[in-house]
């Protein structure tokens, strides 16, 4: 089963909500909407308001002012217009974006991801790259702009590859950091560099961390993984069981080949983790093997390769 494909889109890549870049140029269309906008806080560590049925809790823009403040963001239309911004306090009941997202409908999940990652793309870009000066938030939040320049800053998205290395059959090659509990497996990953295609990446990737060559690298999808601003992009590759293990660059603590039935007793009794500060995943068993939470694109591949959709 060499050949197989993502059964849907990974969570944080199914949202439909018109982001209406048209608008964002428009200052009295913003304005003339915010009466009725929504507004989404999100604090510095990521964490988002839940509502009662577990849903995203917005606010009523009009609580914050007659018009859109300088430092929110625009994040599309969906029945009313929508924006996020940050806050140095939450009230009531929040979440975690690892451990809760998965809790979100499609749309939900798509504007969190949004707005965590223009988010956090603002806090680390608050002054020009060329002259040191400050910018401020334009076109509702979507660029950076230099005060006597008027240059444009744009939100940096940082690509990197994550991928499923199988031996065509029934195994797969899982790893994991020195630093996770034991048991806990996922696919490897890391960011493309300058001058490199993405299948370059998974092959150069893939062998730094397990000291492996694969082959045949092909993209099955992509997820956004605001954490801090990645994009994702899953892949399978072909390696060799019989290839020994190295692990090259230090990041990668234990790897190991694991078969078909194993992966998708896993996948089928729950035992998955969870990254992130403070959110963990069923608490440790006897198990050899937990997977990546269902936020993650990790999982969605290791799905893929389990039941070899054709």
């Amino acid at each position: 089963m060499a050949d197989f494909t993502l059964a849907e889109p990974p969570l944080l890549a199914r949202s439909t909500v018109d982001r209406a870049d048209e608008i964002r140029d428009d200052a009295d269309r913003m304005r003339s909407g915010w009466p009725g906008a929504l507004v989404l806080h999100i604090d510095a560590a990521g964490r988002y308001p839940v509502s009662e049925d577990g849903g995203l809790r917005w606010a009523e823009a009009t609580d914050l002012g007659s018009e859109p403040p300088a430092d929110a963001v625009f994040l599309g239309v969906a029945g009313t217009d929508l924006w996020a911004m940050r806050t140095d306090e939450l009230d009531g009941r929040t979440d975690d974006p690892r451990r809760g997202a998965h809790g979100l409908d499609a749309d939900e999940a798509g504007l969190l991801a949004t707005a965590l990652g223009i988010l956090n793309w603002h806090a680390t870009a608050r002054f020009s790259p060329v002259d040191g000066t400050p910018t401020h938030p334009a076109r509702g939040g979507w660029v950076r702009r230099h005060p006597q320049t008027g240059v444009d800053e744009f939100p940096r998205t940082d690509p990197a590859i994550i991928t499923v290395v199988h031996d065509g059959a029934d195994r797969v090659l899982l790893g994991r950091q020195s630093v996770w509990p034991d048991g806990w497996y996922s696919t490897l990953a890391g960011f493309v560099e300058p001058g490199e295609s993405l299948e370059q990446c998974v092959i150069r990737e893939v062998h730094e961390e397990v000291g492996i060559t694969v082959t045949d690298p092909r993209y099955l999808g992509s997820q956004p993984w605001p954490f801090p601003r990645s994009l994702m992009l899953g892949f399978a590759a072909i390696g060799d069981p019989d290839e020994r293990l190295q692990f090259l660059d230090g990041e990668i603590g234990d790897a190991a080949w694991f078969d078909r039935a194993e992966v998708i007793d896993a996948l089928e009794t729950g035992t998955e983790w969870v990254r992130g500060d403070g959110s963990v995943g069923t608490e440790s068993d006897e198990r050899r093997l937990r997977l990546p939470g269902s936020i993650s694109i990790a999982r969605s591949l290791i799905s893929a390769w389990a039941y070899g959709r054709q």
